[in-house]
């Protein structure tokens, strides 16, 4: 299983929030570059980087700082918030991000998921982020009429490399994974799963590896990782 440390951008400052909620973010890095050398020495493989404001805005807004990361760190980064087209995915790949991740066309546009798949093949994922059973568009601030896995088998066949599966409920709470519910997705398709949402402890990641099925493929590590409840060493070796 691969851990991806995440680095969440608001005002070009390295945050976390709860449910998504801009209103209740707490800084914890003035320097994400700095933040992506501290993850980069814990000894992750890789980092989740998400634009806040762009995914809400729907464009670029934390541009500077994701190109600060991709230089401080030689690690590859999967990036999503505000990519919004065809272009804006081949532009970040241009700069270096390994993995592009589309959430918000992936429910009102699939046709340039898709596109953008046969273009950059295993580049893009599309992130399933699921309020109250619903996927949720534009930075969670608009719900969609679908649930995970209707979006999740629209990509099937289209040559995408993972799906983020975030439950919002519990972003940012430290509540714990809802293990089953990550699960039953990774069963439903063959594209690999990305747990994401409430990640509490190294015990998360365990229970996360041990369910009965197919394996769950990696996991976001968040408040747990910057509070201190989960250290680096101890989840990468739980994850190995």
């Amino acid at each position: 299983m691969i851990l991806y440390p995440a680095i969440d951008l608001k005002d070009g400052q390295c945050v976390r929030v709860v449910r998504g909620d801009l209103g209740q973010a707490t800084v914890f890095n003035a320097s994400p570059a700095d933040q992506a050398r501290a993850w980069a020495s814990g000894g992750f493989h890789w980092l989740h980087v998400v634009d806040l404001n762009g995914a809400v805005e729907g464009k670029a807004v934390n541009a500077r700082a994701v190109e600060a990361i991709l230089e401080a760190v030689s690690l590859p980064v999967q990036l999503g918030g505000g990519i919004r087209s065809l272009a804006d995915v081949e532009r970040w790949i241009e700069a270096g991000i390994s993995r592009v991740i589309l959430g918000t066309l992936a429910v009102r546009e699939p046709q340039v998921v898709r596109a953008a798949a046969r273009a950059f093949p295993e580049q893009i994922a599309v992130s399933v982020d699921v309020r109250g059973g619903k996927v949720a568009v534009q930075g969670w601030t608009e719900e969609s009429d679908l649930d995970a896995i209707s979006v999740a088998r629209r990509f099937e066949d289209a040559g995408v490399s993972a799906l983020i599966v975030t439950d919002i409920d519990r972003d940012g709470t430290t509540m714990g994974f809802n293990v089953e519910a990550f699960g039953e997705i990774a069963d439903a398709v063959a594209i690999p799963v990305i747990a994401a949402g409430g990640l509490a402890s190294v015990e998360d990641i365990v229970k996360l590896k041990a369910r009965r099925g197919v394996p769950v493929a990696g996991a976001v590590l968040g408040r747990a990782l910057y509070n201190g409840d989960i250290r680096p060493a101890e989840a990468l070796k739980a994850a190995a």
